[in-house]
């Protein structure tokens, strides 16, 4: 009898942490591309988070790893944003706001930035990563951060 209960306990144990490990996969950004931004606001206009990083950025890596996984900040932003997340060292070739950006340098390098990261990211002509920007619904800036935000500043920039 006793090893009946043990066996059931531990069933019940189990199937209880799998639904708790299919929940924290569940609380994840819903990731968009700079396309996808421009027909999602066609269709339901929202205000949109723009996070620019680069492959050797440790605060990056950081904010990507502890706040773009918070359950708050996940569902505030599915909620009432559209999040597009851009290596601002990336070679491909974006579509945004009626116009095609590029990167100069013919493959990705350190250093050699995207033109829309140049025109949106950078401050003074200068560059500080990550950085988060804030936008409306007509693609006008509300908010630049040139920093690593943790979990209560972003909290406090993405308020609704």
């Amino acid at each position: 009898m006793k090893k009946k209960a043990i066996i059931f306990l531990f069933f019940l144990l189990t199937l209880s942490m799998s639904r708790l490990r299919a929940q924290q996969k569940a609380a994840a950004v819903n990731w968009i591309t700079f396309e996808q931004l421009s027909d999602s606001l066609a269709i339901h206009p929202k205000k949109v988070l723009l996070f620019f990083h680069t492959d050797w950025c440790a605060y990056c890596r950081k904010m990507q790893r502890e706040v773009f996984t918070d359950p708050k900040i996940v569902t505030q932003l599915n909620t009432h944003y559209y999040a597009v997340r851009f290596d601002a060292e990336s070679t491909d070739t974006v579509s945004f706001d009626g116009a095609l950006y590029t990167n100069s340098a013919p493959q990705k390098k350190t250093g050699s930035y995207h033109k829309l990261a140049e025109l949106l990211a950078a401050r003074q002509g200068t560059f500080s990563f990550p950085t988060t920007i804030i936008l409306n619904a007509h693609f006008q800036v509300q908010t630049r951060s040139f920093e690593y935000l943790d979990r209560k500043k972003l909290a406090r920039v993405i308020e609704f």
